[in-house]
């Protein structure tokens, strides 16, 4: 893998392009916003990002500017091209400047777009959709746009860099017109890989098998394979996120990586050490008051020795590693109810899935424990003062001398509303739709997680999106996560993974799995450490049986730390996180962008 390049002159203007730009869609979003900063130390004003235009998208993040008089006559060519040029800036942290693209008059040319990639390329898209078309259209606008700027600026060296294979166009446009812009181009999954795992195929062990032009109609996804490919083939410079991506792509789009780009965080966003601690006891009182009323109304648990667990992600039940780790919780509970632990743990699934409600039961217990809150803070001054002169008194503190009889029969009544249920409590907080068949529900009753009095280990299906105004924890998904004390994102299939970043970020210990970007990239560094911060299992070589017994061992053995040795763990998981700070990682792009200037002078002189 290259580490070094023969060059230091990097690119006098450098473009970056992904249909992310100003329009959020996944991960790349976060890539592009936090690495911004950095981008911009480098080049400086030299740095532009390309992104489509949708109106109603672009509105909230993009400040439009007026056209720079340099590009007026480029922005007269395009329109009369059907190609209407937004220029301004993106509001986000140093806010970069940025080109947004709307093609939607450009439209009539997508035919003979397809006609000309399928003549010099070979790329079948015959039978493509919506979905493939509208960011070719955009990315060979993108190609044009490029070509027009190199032409303005004669004497520069310009850099494209595109990511994905909807950037693709642009790679394939400037190819086919012998342009001197150097070009870089990195993909974060490839499509056949992604759509190959969704299906439960465990890919990484599969893919010497792969025959990946014939899975990719097989999965009818070969428009997007073959743009992708070509892309990678056609660029200057080919990049990914991780080494296990570079192994996927080395297979299944048929090239080499050149430089590996792992995904960073601007750690200045983030608390610092002390913050989060002050979070994270704010967060996880009102985590416990969620929990007080969700498992009260059935049994007590002692909330004092009760541990927070939790994952996050998107419903991939196998890739995201849902099945193991539900599997291993199952296997935590019998551990701790054999080894009589005093500890309980909670654990929340924080996975959006279809849902109906909020489940009633729930709705009456928030109610119920609201009302008893309600009355606490109304006889509030007269508790404290009871309480005050009760001690100054040196009487006994009891009952009688701080509750008044009114407010103690007030406080039965609404305690009997709240403890007003038999059974065990529920398994989501949500009513879910076709709950018979659903994948995470049907798991916890295999793995005997119902949530009895008597189990150690409880869990909590919560199938919505965290914004912080749900009607129940009320917490969004950094204060969800700053509220726990272990997270856990075992990925099958991951090619980068920014949760086990975050969480560290936010000085919380969790978990990942060598299978991820993330994991690869770190697990050297922190496999076996006894403090690791970051806990990174090995299922890609060890067998799963011994893998499973390293998990619960993992799950277990935090349940026996102390509080000082939690803290030392989240400092360490600080410490892992700073390593990813784009400060450092976006020297990798830096590089890439160079040997791409390499290259292209490489060919002129050809």
């Amino acid at each position: 893998m290259l580490t070094k390049t023969k060059t230091k002159q990097k690119p006098d203007m450098l473009f970056e392009m992904s249909w992310e730009v100003c329009n959020k869609v996944g991960g790349i979003f976060t890539v592009l916003s936090s690495k911004a900063k950095q981008m911009q130390k480098h080049y400086k004003s030299s740095y532009y990002l390309i992104g489509p235009y949708f109106d109603d998208r672009s509105r909230n993040v993009f400040k439009e500017k007026p056209i720079p008089n340099i590009y007026r006559s480029i922005y007269s060519e395009l329109k009369d091209a059907g190609i209407i040029l937004h220029f301004g800036s993106w509001i986000i942290k140093g806010e970069p400047k940025v080109i947004l693209i709307d093609f939607k008059n450009f439209w009539s040319n997508k035919d003979d777009i397809k006609k000309q990639m399928w003549d010099d390329f070979g790329l079948d898209s015959i039978s493509s959709t919506y979905d493939y078309d509208e960011p070719v259209l955009w990315s060979w606008a993108v190609g044009m746009l490029l070509e027009k700027i190199d032409e303005v600026h004669k004497n520069k060296n310009i850099t494209l860099h595109a990511h994905e294979w909807l950037s693709g166009g642009a790679i394939l446009y400037l190819k086919k017109n012998n342009s001197k812009v150097s070009t870089v181009f990195t993909t974060h999954a490839t499509t056949l890989g992604r759509t190959i795992a969704s299906h439960g195929i465990d890919l990484y062990y599969e893919l010497d098998k792969i025959d990946p032009d014939q899975e990719a109609y097989k999965y009818t996804v070969q428009a997007k394979h073959s743009m992708e490919k070509l892309s990678a083939s056609n660029a200057n410079v080919f990049t990914t996120v991780s080494q296990i991506t570079a192994l996927e792509a080395k297979h299944i789009l048929g090239k080499d990586v050149d430089v590996i780009l792992p995904n960073g965080l601007d750690m200045s966003e983030f608390p610092s050490f002390e913050e989060t601690a002050l979070k994270h006891k704010k967060y996880r009182n009102r985590l416990r008051q969620f929990v007080l009323y969700y498992f009260f109304p059935y049994y007590k648990i002692d909330l004092e020795n009760t541990l927070f667990y939790f994952t996050a992600s998107r419903y991939e039940f196998h890739n995201k590693g849902l099945d193991i780790f539900i599997e291993s919780l199952g296997k935590l509970n019998e551990k701790m109810k054999k080894n009589k632990s005093k500890k309980n743990i909670v654990t929340f699934f924080y996975v959006p899935a279809q849902t109906i409600n909020i489940n009633p039961d729930i709705i009456e217990a928030r109610e119920a424990f609201r009302d008893i809150k309600d009355l606490l803070e109304e006889e509030e001054d007269d508790l404290r003062e009871n309480l005050l002169y009760t001690i100054s008194a040196e009487e006994k503190v009891n009952e009688k001398s701080i509750f008044s009889k009114s407010f103690s029969l007030e406080m039965k009544r609404k305690l009997l509303r709240l403890k007003s249920k038999n059974g065990p409590a529920p398994l989501s907080t949500h009513e879910i739709s076709q709950v018979q068949n659903d994948p995470i529900i049907k798991a916890f009753k295999k793995a005997k997680l119902e949530n009895k009095e008597e189990d150690k280990v409880k869990v909590i299906f919560y199938p919505i999106y965290l914004t912080g105004a749900d009607g129940l924890s009320d917490l969004d998904y950094y204060q969800s996560i700053q509220a726990g004390h272990l997270g856990s994102f075992p990925s099958y299939y991951e090619p980068w993974g920014y949760t086990p970043l975050e969480t560290a970020a936010l000085g919380v210990a969790s978990l990942t799995s060598n299978l991820s970007g993330f994991g690869k990239y770190f697990y050297d560094d922190l496999h076996n450490k006894k403090l690791p911060g970051i806990y990174i299992l090995d299922i890609e070589k060890e067998k799963r049986e011994d893998m499973m017994k390293e998990f619960v061992d993992i799950l277990y053995k935090y349940t026996l730390f102390t509080k000082k040795r939690r803290i030392d763990n989240k400092i360490q998981a600080r410490k892992v996180a700073f390593m990813a700070d784009w400060e450092n990682f976006v020297n990798y792009y830096v590089q890439a962008h160079c040997l791409a200037v390499e290259r292209k002078k490489g060919e002129e002189l050809i």
